[in-house]
């Protein structure tokens, strides 16, 4: 009996319609990172676990795909955890490596083992597929791909204005309306400290990161399961509630915070970066959200979030600074800032909106109609030429029914048809169909390549 194919959940073939409208969403956002200075790098798919272990917080390690050792894996594991079935212990004894579950912490690690071969400030994109061994649900998959941009070797909060900047083009060009949130972890940290539970600050963030999607009386739930007083929980509503416009929120947090070192300092380097935003003409909406956490243990400055307006769909954009994320690995005191596009919910919103555009530059433009050998040998060196006119272009392979290559064409959603016979050849002129509005016309090879590029 032949097996039933089929691909893990989570998982997802890519037929190439959707290639052309991934490419198109990769190609547009690798246009504006190169604009902006950065430089690609690529990662193994697999990182040493080492590395990835303890860089996501108790949640995101769960998360993690492990790879088995290669050959007998069993080999090395303790037949006492075995018989007692304590399958976290032995998973570290039968496991050393692991996929990577997102593009950031393989660049901090790349960074520490090629620092002496890379300029400070280093910037780099990197647009790569990664793994989590999450529930698949809409929106959410195990493998999907991030469009990572992040500079490490600066403080300067220029930085954080400049990825705003790539925000602000990526989705103007894309023609997505998005709002961007914006907050900062010392301000996080602040409001910990306010609130008596400076050691909580983990807790406090991983839960109030859920306030969207499970709503505020379970992330106060969650609060108190980890430990937070009803008295600390009370006295944090109305600081993460709180309202108003940019510059009101920010003029409330300064007298909230006015005690803690930590969380002012986060207050000045968000009203810096508003400063210098309003010097800039952003067609984008910017929101400065309390609520906006961000899950990661690594983030320690602003964080950043981006929502499409017209999808329910979570986050399509989300980064922040890391001061010390390269620490880890040995090299101290460099701080770097970043974000990540997802590709896969950017194209779940661009699909859902009929954003794409009819015909990308990756599709077929023009196909020739097989007449028969003789016609075939003529078509083949027209083709040569329109090709060197950057059209792309192909010739059905054989010389079957007009019909069935008809069919082909409208099935691949090819614009234009040539047709050329005997009296084409005679008269040098190729038969133009457009297949869109049924017109056909005689037309020279040179005026068939401007029609095409019009």
């Amino acid at each position: 009996m032949a097996q039933k194919p089929g691909i893990p959940k989570g998982t997802r073939d890519f037929s190439p319609e959707v290639m052309v409208k991934r490419n198109y969403i990769f190609n547009t956002i690798k246009e504006v990172f190169q604009k902006y200075g950065y430089l690609p790098i690529e990662t193994p798919a697999m990182e040493n676990l080492s590395t990835l272990l303890g860089k996501y917080g108790e949640e995101g390690d769960k998360l993690l795909f492990r790879i088995l050792n290669s050959g007998d894996f069993l080999r090395k594991a303790d037949p006492e955890l075995l018989s007692e079935k304590l399958s976290d212990k032995v998973a570290m004894q039968i496991s050393e490596k692991g996929l990577r579950y997102d593009l950031t912490v393989p660049f901090a690690r790349f960074v520490v083992q090629h620092q002496n071969e890379i300029a400070f400030p280093f910037k780099r994109y990197q647009i790569q597929p990664v793994w989590r061994a999450d529930r698949p649900q809409k929106g959410r998959y195990r493998e999907f791909y991030q469009c990572d941009v992040d500079v490490v070797g600066s403080n300067s909060l220029l930085n954080e204005v400049e990825l705003i900047q790539i925000v602000n083009e990526v989705y103007r060009n894309l023609n997505i309306n998005v709002v961007l949130k914006l907050n900062n972890r010392k301000v996080l940290a602040g409001i910990a400290e306010k609130i008596g539970a400076p050691e909580k600050i983990v807790d406090i963030t991983v839960a109030i990161d859920k306030l969207d999607k499970i709503g505020l009386d379970n992330v106060n739930a969650e609060l108190e399961a980890k430990g937070l007083s009803k008295e600390a929980i009370d006295e944090l509503q109305p600081i993460i509630l709180l309202e108003g416009n940019n510059s009101e929120k920010l003029n409330k947090l300064k007298e909230v915070l006015k005690d803690s070192e930590t969380g002012i300092k986060g207050v000045e380097e968000l009203e810096k970066v508003f400063e210098m935003l309003d010097v800039l003409d952003l067609n984008l909406e910017i929101e400065m959200d309390l609520t906006l956490a961000r899950g990661l243990n690594y983030y320690t400055g602003a964080i950043f979030e981006v929502k499409a307006k017209d999808v329910e769909i979570g986050s399509i954009t989300g980064g922040g600074r890391y001061d010390d994320l390269t620490g880890i690995f040995g090299l101290k005191n460099v701080s770097g800032v970043g974000i990540s596009f997802g590709a896969d919910r950017i194209y779940d919103v661009m699909n859902q909106l009929e954003l794409f555009p009819a015909h990308s530059d990756a599709s077929v433009q023009l196909m020739f109609v097989n007449f028969g050998e003789k016609e075939q040998l003529h078509c083949m060196k027209l083709l040569s030429g329109i090709r060197n006119a950057g059209i792309n272009a192909e010739i059905y392979p054989d010389s079957v029914k007009l019909k069935k290559q008809m069919t082909y064409a409208n099935k691949k959603n090819i614009p234009f048809v040539a047709m050329v016979g005997e009296n084409e050849i005679k008269e040098g002129v190729i038969n133009l169909k457009n297949m869109e509005t049924g017109e056909q016309e005689n037309v020279t090879p040179e005026k068939l390549i401007t029609v095409i590029k019009k």
